[in-house]
């Protein structure tokens, strides 16, 4: 089965459209792509790269190097790599919404996504918070951040908040869910029957004993022990400092981290140019680069492809997984 992916440049004035012509240099085997993006801007990345890129239509099959399936999004104006323009955020928005949407019908199996400006939709006078958000809420679901490369994967309870309202963020129904979510994706994506979850504490120590802090004894510990009755094999919580050391990691299958900065760190530097970005919940794979927009790298051929080509390798393998799980 070769899955069909929508592929999402992103922001069309950052490296993103380059990465993209990059992929389609090699004919792909697990997957069929279909673009949804400007083409104008596509040409040019290829240009840029002096690269081959012959724009099919819909319904075409991908043969040669270069050769890319477009759903054409155009943009409202010329984009110049290097330089964001918030009059083509519409575009943007447009073209996740209608990847996302052409997975909820069943035309697709899954979204691959590019990096997106934050800042620049938000001037363009759409409030955008990020794709995650995006399509969550376009599906009417909750949804988990997962980053994962060839060495360890990491979810998060709690995404992109200020540290001092970390604590207050995190509740029993809240990382109940979160677990939940994570377990499920496991078995029915990465085909793991039991999957094995290392917990971290939220405190230095994970609270030593109520010593630095009581989220573990008052909040964590009645929640694993409730979820493990169940069946799930969680581990935890974990001191954060000692939990990512490889012999630990060795047992687990992934991790749960509190917040943004206690698992990413560790995650990024053991293998940032393959890492990937996963939107565990939704009713379809999506998977997206773990880096941002690169204004500064755009246009010059400079730009690594790695997280992009390990992100579409990915969600191949994940649509293939939820098919078989169905």
């Amino acid at each position: 089965m070769r899955p069909e992916l929508a592929l999402v440049p992103g922001e069309p004035a950052g490296i993103g459209p380059e990465l993209c012509v990059r992929l389609v240099q090699q004919p792909r085997e697990d997957c069929r792509l279909l673009a949804f993006a400007d083409p104008d801007t596509l040409r040019a990345a290829a240009a840029a790269l002096n690269l081959p890129l012959q724009l099919l239509p819909e319904d075409a099959e991908a043969r040669v190097p270069g050769d890319l399936r477009l759903r054409a999004v155009g943009n409202a104006t010329a984009s110049r790599f290097g330089q964001a323009n918030p009059a083509n955020a519409g575009a943007v928005i447009g073209a996740l919404l209608g990847a996302g949407q052409a997975c909820l019908s069943g035309e697709l199996q899954g979204v691959v996504t590019g990096p997106v400006h934050k800042a620049v939709i938000n001037e363009g006078g759409i409030a955008y918070s990020g794709t995650t958000e995006l399509l969550a809420d376009q599906a009417g679901v909750k949804v988990v951040m997962m980053l994962a490369n060839h060495i360890v994967r990491v979810a998060l309870a709690t995404t992109h908040l200020p540290l001092r309202e970390v604590a207050d963020a995190i509740t029993a129904p809240g990382l109940e869910h979160t677990l939940r979510t994570v377990h499920a994706a496991l078995r029915r994506e990465f085909g793991l029957p039991a999957p094995r979850i290392a917990v971290l504490g939220l405190n230095p120590h994970a609270g030593e004993d109520g010593h630095l802090g009581r989220e573990e004894l008052d909040l964590v510990i009645p929640l694993l022990q409730r979820l493990r009755a169940e069946g799930m094999d969680l581990a935890g919580p974990l001191p954060a400092d000692t939990a990512f050391l490889p012999a630990k990691l060795a047992g687990f299958d992934t991790v749960l981290a509190m917040y943004h900065d206690q698992g990413l760190p560790v995650l990024k530097y053991s293998g940032f140019e393959q890492a990937v970005n996963l939107t565990l919940g939704l009713p379809y794979p999506r998977v997206a680069v773990d880096h941002g927009t690169a204004l500064d790298l755009a246009g010059r051929g400079i730009a690594d492809p790695s997280s992009l080509q390990a992100a579409t390798t990915l969600c191949a393998q994940l649509a293939r997984q939820r098919t078989l799980s169905a």
